[in-house]
């Protein structure tokens, strides 16, 4: 099918999506779905205005607080940063890559995140679920138009899932928290940076340099990097021909990779597309961040409109 569409831009003369008069089009294929050309950065006409405190009353993102649920996230960073290995990556790719553990459809997912609650989380406490609709329904409300991006916001953090038995029960450091790339070494920028003197590939001189296996502008997309619910989404998204353009998987495969996004550190491994889609992965941890809060939700009131655009950019079932 990507053969097709490679020939009908060639044939036109034009990019796919494009208008016979240059402007954005979309294109139809036979299995239903519809190719959404690339987006451009807009600019948020209302400005979300982003809290100073969390639902705890510190910080976001204060990995320092005094509070009990503070040491049990400084507990999950130092078994992450342990157990986080090169081979354990390559091992969970090789594994989920499967697809194996069960078919349903997205929203099916989203439910399921109600049995879900991120211990690596220092800024909410409440299931998975709320997050999602509040992150998507303060992206909808800023970018009205970008309709691709409401759902990315609202699947983005879908592969939590794999903390549950049915997805083979991964302890919370497999699944949650800050990502970063192994395989090279581990930037001063990560969070509880410290605890890595007690990983075997902190000490492996092929990986502790700052390019170590790769090279410089290799793409992240050739960069092994930290396993968790985020790589897990994008490859439920990617192998289930998902529709979404390349700046949504890059949302949903990034978006915990804080050293990358707020420090920028690891940005001499990008290559041009990287680059392009980071701005976006910029506008969207805005939301993602300091949308977390008590306000609930009305999850029946907004399911329409997030069924829609699930029909528009997912197979009725994916393999999880």
């Amino acid at each position: 099918m990507t053969i097709l569409l490679e020939q009908v831009a060639m044939d036109e003369g034009r990019k796919v999506g494009e208008g016979g008069d240059g402007s954005s089009a979309n294109l139809v294929l036979d299995a239903g779905f519809v190719v959404v050309p690339e987006p451009k950065v807009p600019v948020s006409s209302s400005g979300f205005v982003a809290p100073e405190i969390n639902a705890f009353g510190h910080a976001f993102r204060s990995y320092d607080a005094e509070s009990e649920r503070q040491k049990g996230v400084e507990n999950f960073y130092r078994l992450n940063h342990i157990h986080q290995t090169y081979d354990f990556v390559k091992k969970m790719r090789e594994e989920y890559s499967k697809l194996d553990k069960m078919e349903m459809s997205i929203w099916e997912c989203c439910e399921l995140l109600n049995e879900v609650v991120d211990e690596s989380d220092p800024d909410l406490d409440e299931p998975q679920i709320e997050h999602l609709l509040q992150t998507a329904e303060a992206v909808r409300k800023d970018y009205p138009d970008e309709d691709w991006l409401h759902l990315t916001a609202l699947i983005h953090d879908l592969g939590k899932v794999l903390s549950l038995p049915a997805f083979g029960g991964l302890p919370q450091w497999a699944v949650v928290g800050d990502t970063h790339p192994l395989g090279c070494a581990f930037d001063e920028s990560i969070v509880h940076h410290k605890y890595f003197i007690d990983n075997p590939d902190y000490h492996n001189p092929a990986y502790n340099t700052k390019n170590g296996v790769y090279e410089e502008a290799c793409g992240l997309n050739n960069v092994m990097v930290s396993w968790g619910h985020d790589d897990y989404m994008y490859l439920v998204a990617k192998k289930n021909g998902t529709m979404l353009p390349s700046a949504g998987l890059f949302i949903i495969r990034y978006h915990s990779f804080y050293p990358l996004h707020r420090c920028g550190a690891y940005a001499h491994l990008m290559d041009d597309e990287d680059k392009a889609n980071l701005k976006w992965l910029h506008i969207f941890n805005k939301y993602d961040l300091y949308s977390k809060s008590k306000v609930r939700i009305d999850i029946e009131k907004v399911k329409p409109y997030y069924l829609s655009l699930i029909q528009k950019y997912f197979p009725e079932k994916l393999k999880w």
